[in-house]
């Protein structure tokens, strides 16, 4: 009898204990679900990426940017899906980039001042590695201690205030040259009188670069009326090739392991322009480097000159001879295509509306006379000329995105996600014809820009609140405002007061 309850009732005395358990277990369980459930219903949101077009699997939009490149431009289709979803920040993801566009001042102003450190660094793509000689130069290299260094160079060697003085001669020099080049083309019976605007400007501020840095305005003989010989043609355009693919779509650039195929000949394209500028600027680099080494050199005479002799602590040479090739490349990339293309949509807009035009020769006759050409010292007092050429920055910007800003840490701007790695890029186009900002955004309106004058206040080129984009600004702003700003200044002001201006009738 005991044996028969023992086998009956042990099984079940079993059962009803794993059934505790069971529901002890089951119960824990649920008790642990609703805690952490509640511990994220507390937590904040993960914020988002900015909206954007939905991604493909692996190659992200990709497929869209080459479809659209071939379409139209890279730029148009970003700025026509903004403006339907109509958000003033976007996130393209390019294979494994987050590329982020941005249209107006207040985000722009997050990513370039508020939070500057982060984006502070820059992509290393093929066109400026070719360049740069490898990321040695100062708008080039990512953040790091490269960049440190070659930016202290620039900014306390090459572009300080007491340099600009110490250049001020030259620049002078070729701004005479200007106006008794275009004098020579007046006077060209052939032409009739007809000035090709853009080959003007873009051969001014090369000039003047090459002057400031070699002590030459010409690499070769030049032309007997004062224009640019076949040598300076071809470095100029080697210049513009340049500028037009170095930030440009490269499908490279997103999918390394297509390097050397070169699908789209974009690297060909900035691997020959490259030769071409160190055909012409190597030799004499070189040469210089040598007559420093040789003692035939002691003073600085020129920029090149300054880059050769700098020394460190030790008194050994602070650059080598890549770093001062690659910093002479980018500083004429850097130079020759903003003034140039600032004067040549100002004066085109300003022929469009005689009335600006004459206001504009009625300044440089109060303020400079008719007696003398207008020199640096008359700037500050040219505020109507200034505010033709900041107008044709906010309405004609050399290209439509800035160089990108790339984030060294995930970070939050906004209400969005921005994760490390990111290429931040803002829209010239976007800030300078934003509606929310500018009344009559697509109207040449140099006035506009007076608004503080009668307030003592000169208007000056940069813009720090970004409300357009000219010479960018933080930690990678650009180093040459003033001498940027001088050169877009004085080739407008010297053009408009030496010469009547009309349309061709054809």
């Amino acid at each position: 009898m005991e044996i028969y309850y023992s086998m009956f009732i042990a099984p079940f005395t079993t059962m009803l204990s794993f059934s505790t358990l069971l529901a002890f277990i089951t119960f824990a369980l649920s008790h642990l679900f609703k805690l952490q459930w509640q511990r994220n219903a507390q937590k904040p949101k993960q914020p988002s990426l900015p909206p954007g077009p939905k991604p493909w699997l692996i190659v992200g939009n990709l497929p869209e940017l080459i479809i659209n490149k071939k379409k139209t431009s890279v730029s148009y289709w970003i700025h026509s899906f903004m403006k339907e979803m109509n958000t003033e920040i976007a996130c393209i993801r390019l294979g494994n980039v987050h590329v982020i566009p941005v249209t107006c001042p207040e985000i722009s102003l997050q990513f370039m001042r508020k939070q500057d450190a982060i984006f502070a660094s820059r992509p290393l793509t093929i066109a400026t590695d070719v360049l740069s000689k490898g990321h040695l130069t100062t708008i080039f290299s990512p953040l790091g201690d490269q960049w440190r260094k070659m930016k202290r160079v620039m900014v306390s060697e090459m572009l300080s205030h007491e340099r600009h003085r110490w250049l001020h001669e030259k620049r002078v020099e070729e701004a005479d040259n200007l106006v008794r080049y275009v004098l020579n083309q007046c006077k060209n019976g052939d032409e009739g009188g007809l000035v090709d605007l853009r080959l003007v400007a873009r051969h001014y501020c090369c000039n003047v670069i090459k002057k400031l840095i070699f002590n030459r305005g010409y690499l070769g003989e030049g032309k007997a009326d004062g224009g640019p010989g076949f040598e300076e043609e071809e470095y100029v355009d080697a210049i513009i090739a340049l500028v037009i693919h170095l930030y440009s779509f490269c499908i490279s650039d997103y999918w390394p392991f297509l390097r050397g195929l070169d699908l789209e000949g974009h690297e060909k394209i900035v691997e020959d322009a490259t030769r071409v500028l160190e055909k012409y600027n190597n030799p004499i680099i070189e040469d210089r480097i040598q007559q420093w080494r040789d003692g035939k050199k002691h003073e600085p005479q020129d920029l090149l000159d300054v880059l050769v002799s700098l020394t460190d602590d030790n008194g050994t040479p602070l650059l080598s001879a890549d770093e001062i090739k690659a910093q002479v490349n980018e500083i004429m990339i850097a130079a020759v295509d903003n003034p140039s293309n600032n004067l040549e949509w100002a004066l085109a807009e300003m022929l469009n509306k005689p009335e600006t035009l004459q206001m504009a020769r009625d300044e440089l006759d109060n303020v400079v006379g008719k007696h003398r050409l207008i020199q640096v010292s008359d700037v500050p007092q040219l505020n109507f000329t200034k505010a033709c050429a900041r107008e044709a920055f906010r309405l004609h910007p050399v290209a439509a995105f800035s160089p990108p800003h790339v984030s060294v840490t995930d970070t939050t701007v906004g209400d969005y996600f921005i994760p490390k790695g990111s290429h931040v890029i803002v829209s010239r186009v976007g800030l300078g014809r934003n509606p929310k900002v500018w009344d009559e955004p697509c109207e040449f309106k140099p006035e506009r820009h007076l608004q503080n004058c009668n307030k003592g206040e000169e208007v000056v080129l940069e813009e720090p609140d970004l409300r357009l984009f000219t010479f960018g600004r933080g930690r990678r702003g650009c180093p040459g405002v003033v001498l940027g700003s001088l050169m877009t200044t004085m080739l407008l002001a010297r053009l408009l007061q030496g010469f009547d201006w009309s349309i061709p009738t054809n």
